[in-house]
């Protein structure tokens, strides 16, 4: 059931970031054989008025590894605000601000537990769907240096998330993002974190997790996958 919820769930549009793929890492360190060089488009760049937003990104936005990153279902990546306090008393050295987690849409107002699988935001001209937690892979950790960044954004589940775009069009900073429809409010952001990160593992709620229609295409195939082999005992 499509549960309308009007504007009264919404966030700021705080900053956009969009990045291009670049080659990473010191060449003498490559040459002594202590690290490679790596590509990435984690290191984003603010945008200043309208930005284009179509199916697979925002206009300027491009990833590096096309088979863990990008597509329809992970178009859009939102990081809340919020979250920079905690990382700031966490790694003090680093000035937490937008974008340093390699986000399009650094938004106030909204966080994991605010928001669920399947929610239709009309940001601007264009309405997007929530699609899936993010998923932090160790470019995060490699970007700043820090070895268990990217497990510790898992364990703490400031994760941030992913939006399909259902129609293109424009946005610009400062602008709301105003939830229209709430899909599947079972499923926060914050309790795909947990199924998805458990330790151990638990096959009903992979299975459960999995059969979210709104859920994408890669998390509901892992899901279904380590449920079927939890069920075989392999």
């Amino acid at each position: 059931m499509t549960e309308k919820m009007g504007a009264s769930l919404a966030a700021e549009v705080v900053s956009i970031q969009v990045g291009r793929p670049k080659k990473f890492g010191a060449a003498e360190a490559v040459a002594d054989g202590t690290e490679k060089f790596w590509h990435s488009a984690i290191v984003k760049m603010p945008l200043a008025g309208p930005v284009a937003v179509a199916r697979a990104n925002l206009a300027g936005d491009r990833q590096a590894d096309l088979k863990h990153h990008g597509g329809p279902d992970k178009a859009v990546l939102i990081y809340a605000s919020e979250h920079f306090d905690f990382w700031s008393n966490e790694y003090p050295a680093i000035d937490w601000t937008a974008g340093c987690f390699g986000e399009n849409l650094t938004t106030s107002g909204l966080i994991e537990a605010d928001v669920c699988l399947g929610d239709v935001f009309r940001l601007g001209s264009c309405v997007l769907q929530v699609s899936q937690p993010r998923q932090p892979c160790w470019k995060l950790s490699r970007r700043w240096n820090l070895p268990k960044l990217a497990v510790r954004v898992q364990q703490t589940g400031l994760t941030g998330w992913y939006l399909r775009v259902v129609q293109e069009g424009f946005i610009e900073a400062g602008q709301t993002m105003s939830l229209i429809a709430r899909l599947h409010p079972e499923w926060t952001i914050a309790s795909a974190n947990a199924v998805m990160f458990a330790k151990p593992r638990d096959p009903t709620r992979d299975r459960q997790l999995a059969e979210c229609a709104a859920l994408s295409a890669s998390w509901r195939e892992t899901l279904a996958r380590r449920a079927s082999r939890s069920a075989t005992g392999s």
